[in-house]
């Protein structure tokens, strides 16, 4: 009964990262790396194995279909020429030189080119985390390379494998179909599993149903993109991308706050789960090895590691060099300058994605004989990744103060924009919607004063004065809120204790108050 002791490994694994990780100042990726590494050691867990197709499907796709629905469309479209560059070309050029250098080394080509594939992309989920301190425009064009080039190193990926398993010949027409069915079918599968998603949410209107549909959005997309060839990758993120424009029209407000609380809490247990299930596995093929594969393998993990950041900010500065001269030449203003360079180059962390390909490598090859360096892939890909994680997460600190990029105040000022205009458009429906409401002057008043306190506030807010009056009173008068709401709950809860209200009736009316505790927690934003 290995499942339930893995599940209670992993939980805890999680929970002990979650709580010493920022204490003990180690990256999270990192020491649950370590923690499935010490699990190795246990019998039990040594030896397991991971089926390949149960990595993929089980961990891809909810962990790019999150980074979808959270990316900005609107920054991807400024910097799609980028994007598509860094997220296509690059990916290639990579694998093509660190398969180069295995083979170099002495690897054959076949696994030479998946290490090369593994290796290559980017992952989104560990750029979100270790990149907050960075603009919001760099922030989503590295997020969005990592998107795009998971589809894209995934094609590389299949490719390598099917010909070293030897279920697939090595032609241009059949790469070059293989590459057009991917993009093209993936991202058609994409669209049509969001646009079939989008038209059950129209139909539906119970909470319970329509988080179902966001969940089955993105598995549906995968294993239909999957079904005809096509990557399952690009497709998730074609869906995602979509949703995130098309759901926030269809679906009710406690959808969405179950929506993003269910997916922030499922993927970071599912991220937080493939570390340690990729800890174990990269122990179990370092036992595997023996002293001088160990060591060779120890090897390569430096040298691959210091390859990838060449190789980026080579193509970096030949791609942005040539855009650069381009742009200037046709009188336009670039972009992107050195320092943005700079930054991104040092930026380029590998994860969950590099992971889940090394572990998804088959075990046998279609004549039954052993996959050739398996374990020796495993072990590099986990060190890689350790040793991009920490060593460029040290580095990223001073490579941005020394960039010194602009801060970024765009977010805070479109949000005060944002809330500037809805509340002055709500003062000038507020008769409209008064008369349809059937409200009398009263309340009509009560309801104009609220709205013009709010606006006061957003106004004070745009002075940027933290001791501006208006600021102080409502911060005044959110604590005082918040706490009243608290003594209201912490009354139910008296009564709940005494026997004098059920559980039933304690939940119905504490849900209430939870929600206007969270609308207050959020009034002030940080």
């Amino acid at each position: 009964m290995l499942g339930p002791e893995l599940v209670v490994a992993l939980g805890l694994a999680i929970a002990v990262t979650a709580a010493v990780a920022d204490r003990i100042r180690i990256a999270p990726p990192v020491l649950l790396l370590v923690i499935g590494a010490l699990l190795a050691f246990v019998p039990t867990f040594g030896r397991v194995e991971l089926p390949a197709d149960a990595v993929l499907l089980l961990f891809l796709p909810a962990l790019l279909y999150w980074e979808s629905l959270t990316t900005s469309l609107r920054e991807i479209r400024k910097n799609l020429r980028g994007i598509v560059l860094m997220g296509t070309v690059l990916v290639v050029a990579t694998a093509g030189v660190v398969a180069t250098l295995l083979h170099l080394l002495g690897m054959p080509w076949g696994p030479a080119w998946v290490l090369g594939a593994a290796v290559a992309p980017t992952d989104a989920t560990a750029v979100g985390v270790l990149t907050r301190m960075l603009p919001r425009r760099n922030v989503t064009v590295l997020r969005a390379e990592s998107l795009v080039n998971d589809g894209t190193t995934l094609v590389v990926y299949g490719i390598a494998v099917a010909v070293t398993v030897g279920t697939q010949e090595l032609t241009f027409w059949s790469v070059s179909g293989m590459l057009v069915l991917s993009y093209v079918g993936g991202v058609a599968a994409g669209l049509l599993a969001a646009w079939l998603g989008s038209l059950v949410l129209r139909r539906v209107d119970t909470v319970v149903l329509e988080n179902l549909v966001t969940l089955l959005v993105p598995f549906a997309a995968f294993l239909g993109a999957e079904a005809i060839g096509a990557s399952g990758v690009l497709a998730v993120v074609a869906a995602g991308i979509v949703v995130s424009q098309v759901a926030p029209k269809l679906d009710r407000a406690e959808t969405r706050q179950q929506v993003r609380a269910f997916w922030s809490f499922l993927t970071y247990l599912l991220n937080g789960a493939l570390f340690v299930l990729v800890g174990i596995e990269a122990m179990v093929a370092a036992r595997a090895l023996d002293a001088r594969e160990l060591w060779t393998g120890v090897g390569l993990v430096l040298a691959v590691s210091v390859v990838l950041v060449l190789v980026r900010f080579a193509f970096e500065g030949t791609i942005g060099g040539t855009v650069w001269l381009v742009t200037r030449r046709f009188g336009g203003e670039p972009r992107e300058g050195r320092r943005d360079r700079l930054v991104s180059g040092f930026a380029g962390f590998r994860g969950a994605v590099s992971l889940a390909m090394a572990v998804a490598v088959p075990r046998t090859l279609e004549s039954g004989g052993a996959f050739p360096e398996r374990d020796l892939i495993v072990f590099v890909t986990a060190g890689v990744v350790v040793v991009t994680v920490v060593g460029q997460a040290l580095v990223l600190p001073a490579v941005l103060r020394r960039a010194a990029l602009p801060e970024d105040e765009s977010v805070g000022e479109e949000r005060r924009y944002a809330e500037r205009t809805a509340v002055e458009e709500a003062l000038d429906a507020l008769p409209r919607l008064a008369r349809k409401a059937g409200a009398d002057r009263a309340t009509i008043d009560r309801v104009r004063r609220d709205l013009e306190a709010h606006l006061d506030v957003i106004q004070a807010r745009e002075e940027d004065d933290e001791d501006h009056p208006t600021l102080q009173r409502h911060d005044a008068t959110v604590a005082l809120e918040l706490a009243l709401v608290r003594h209201k709950a912490a009354t139910l809860l008296r009564l709940r204790d005494d026997d004098e209200i059920d559980d039933v009736v304690l939940r119905q009316v504490r849900a209430g108050y939870d929600a206007e505790e969270a609308r207050l927690e959020g009034s002030t934003p940080a």
